[in-house]
């Protein structure tokens, strides 16, 4: 192995630790807003995206996405397969290099909570085997070549949109926060809506756990961004405080939006606009001022807010808001960076429209979210597609309607029935359990 810069390596390590919580984080957060007798499924949706997703990137999964360009930026080649030649290898540049071992965990843990991240779309309606099966498929042909297109710099020699378009993109702007959101779409317009949508009551079943998966999510989120510097720099700091500007101004937008339009701020609105900040600033993270990370999350929250209003009006079923928050909050962020980026943050990009770089930067933006949208989409579509032919991707009628906690599972998340035994003394009528006591007389 090589010279290996030891607190780099550190750094690197901890951001992976940091953005793998946040995928835990993301499946509270998506548990709270589902109905109590989906919370267990959405929870499980998340951690068995953990397993799977490392299983299939240590077989190919890495080599695809940061091995060797096979040949016009699209995809990398089977060097690393099963990740032996990786050991004791190192990456990045002369006096900042790390273990390519540190890296390939570092990327893994994007490669998770990207994948997972879809679940909300289609959340209390799918089957959990078609669920495993459609996560295989699309990281290997969706978030694979996305990731290479937009991150092969650090692991071999480039994709197109880094190396050959010149789009700038910190932490994954392309191929994590605009790819889950085209690919949400194309899910949600091919599962179809929830029974009951426009009409029964889908409220979050329990906001104090959505408040808490938020905010592991912004604690994990300073390693997802400020670890993409792949070093214990200055650039990282850069990272690190932008991260914490563009989230805190995303809440504040998104409650104001709320209480003009409503009358009311929310406690899940301050979740969401946190997570529409975190979103918008992590392709420009690296790249901006402070400044410039305040506008971009001021705007971020208070667009977002407005996009996820819109779900109703146009009649599809994203569950929680993964389009709103992630396909448009990834989509202000790299058009930030086309308007906001300034060399004086990071010698190696570039001077955007507000900083005299004129509109260049911009337009290459621009095609970076064009390209990356359309391929997620197109590609997700044919994949769910394919599995609603095959083997199915709704969940029974029935067994939606009972909950898929019991249905598929076969666990609750709230024992009730306990609760109730212990609320009333002396045999006196409780709320709880003669509620429990109708349900049963009706099942028999």
């Amino acid at each position: 192995m090589g010279s290996i810069n030891g607190a780099d390596t550190a750094w690197v390590m901890t951001a992976s630790a940091l953005v793998l919580l946040m995928t835990p984080g993301l499946a509270l957060f998506y548990g709270g807003m589902v109905r109590s007798k989906n919370v267990l499924n959405m929870i499980m949706m998340s951690f068995s995206a953990m397993g799977v997703i490392t299983v299939v990137w240590v077989l190919v999964g890495f080599s695809l996405a940061f091995g060797e360009d096979s040949g016009g930026g699209f995809i990398g080649n089977l060097s690393h397969m099963g990740l032996t030649d990786a050991i004791n290898q190192p990456v990045g540049p002369d006096g900042h290099q790390i273990p390519l071992l540190a890296f390939v965990m570092f990327q893994l843990t994007f490669a998770i909570v990207t994948t997972a991240l879809l679940s909300g779309a289609i959340a209390d309606r799918v089957k959990f085997s078609s669920w495993i099966v459609f996560m295989v498929a699309w990281s290997l042909l969706v978030y694979v070549p996305l990731a290479h297109w937009a991150f092969a710099l650090q692991g071999g020699t480039g994709g197109w949109i880094s190396d050959r378009l010149g789009a700038l993109d910190f932490a994954g702007g392309t191929a994590v926060e605009i790819n889950s959101g085209a690919s949400a779409l194309a899910l949600v317009l091919v599962v179809g809506r929830r029974i009951g949508f426009r009409h029964d009551s889908m409220r979050p079943h329990n906001l104090p756990l959505v408040l808490l998966g938020a905010g592991m999510l912004w604690f994990g989120w300073l390693g997802f961004n400020a670890g993409s510097a792949l070093s214990a720099s200055s650039l990282a700091a850069t990272a690190l405080i932008n991260t914490q500007i563009a989230t805190a101004c995303g809440a504040l937008t998104w409650i104001a939006f709320e209480k003009i339009r409503d009358g009311h701020p929310t406690t899940l609105g301050a979740a969401s606009g946190a997570i529409a900040g975190a979103v918008a600033i992590t392709p420009a993270c690296g790249f901006v001022t402070p400044l410039g990370a305040l506008v971009i999350g001021l705007f971020a929250g208070a667009i977002c807010a407005w996009a996820v209003s819109q779900k109703f009006r146009l009649g599809f079923d994203d569950s929680l808001d993964v389009v709103g928050v992630h396909g448009i909050g990834g989509l202000v962020g790299m058009l930030g960076v086309g308007l906001f980026a300034a060399l004086i943050a990071n010698a190696n990009g570039a001077n955007g429209l507000f900083f005299g770089g004129g509109a260049s930067l911009l337009g290459k933006q621009v095609i970076a979210c064009a390209a990356t949208a359309f391929y997620a989409f197109v590609v997700t579509w044919l994949i769910a597609k394919m599995i609603m032919k095959t083997i199915g991707f709704r969940a029974a009628p029935d067994d939606e309607i009972a909950g898929l906690d019991t249905t598929i599972h076969a666990e609750s998340a709230y024992d009730f029935a306990g609760v109730a035994g212990g609320g009333s003394i002396g045999g006196g009528h409780h709320p709880l359990r003669d509620l429990i006591a109708r349900s049963r007389e009706e099942d028999e």
